[in-house]
């Protein structure tokens, strides 16, 4: 499930994100079908490799890719928030409508508040893949 062709077509997508040079990123849910295109950008524009989800380091972002049927979404937050900075987001990654593994909006939408996350926005993240960014509430996580 690759995205364009075009590296600097990612990156400015990545760019339009959040992603800042600097950020330090945490990922999980990665298998073969994520868009390598998009983790190469966001690799390029914060200037180091993406933390698997068993790096203890403090992440301004976690990218969290997620499939229908990859198990409990809820569960898949939770894990995601562990080492999230104060102020820090999540991007939930999960493919487009229409795509193998589609999830829907509804179920992102009950998940998040369970999870002590609150949805803000969903963009088109990559060719196949959409992006939900989450936040934790002002006053705390849970």
């Amino acid at each position: 499930m690759g995205a364009t062709a075009d590296p600097a077509a990612d990156t400015a997508a990545v760019a339009k994100l959040g992603f800042k040079p600097g950020h330090i990123v945490q990922e999980f849910g990665w298998d073969e079908q994520v868009d390598e295109d998009f983790r190469t950008a966001v690799e390029e524009l914060v200037g180091s490799e993406i933390l698997d989800e068993d790096a203890d380091d403090v992440a301004d972002v976690v990218l969290c890719w997620y499939r229908d049927g990859d198990g409990d979404l809820v569960d898949a937050l939770v894990d995601a928030i562990t080492n999230l900075a104060d102020g820090g987001v999540v991007w939930l990654l999960t493919p487009k409508k229409g795509r193998p593994g589609h999830v829907p909006a509804a179920e992102i939408d009950e998940a998040a508040p369970t999870a002590g996350l609150h949805a803000t926005s969903s963009v088109s993240a990559s060719g196949n893949w959409a992006g939900t960014r989450m936040t934790t509430p002002k006053n705390g996580r849970r």
